[in-house]
């Protein structure tokens, strides 16, 4: 994850863009939409070593302007920026 949860905050309207390398080139995807909640959420998937023996995501919830709920999984490729 490229930025901390504390440069952004719930209400904020934010661009995350993720990078995905497909053989030699990256695709990169953005969305964009007003912070509804921000943190770390577990997920079905087992790890030995997690709280709960469980896999923790960094996770992104977003409303986009058509009233759509966005939930973004962020890690190192992603990038959140503060529009406006």
């Amino acid at each position: 994850m490229s930025d901390t949860a504390t440069d952004y905050e719930i209400g904020s309207r934010v661009r995350v863009s993720q990078q995905v390398m497909l053989n030699d080139s990256a695709n990169v995807t953005s969305v964009e939409g007003i912070v509804q909640r921000v943190g770390q959420q577990k997920t079905g998937s087992w790890f030995a070593h997690g709280r709960d023996k469980k896999l923790w995501l960094d996770r992104v919830e977003l409303r986009k302007d058509d009233g759509e709920i966005v939930v973004v999984n962020l890690d190192q490729y992603s990038r959140v920026e503060v529009i406006g």
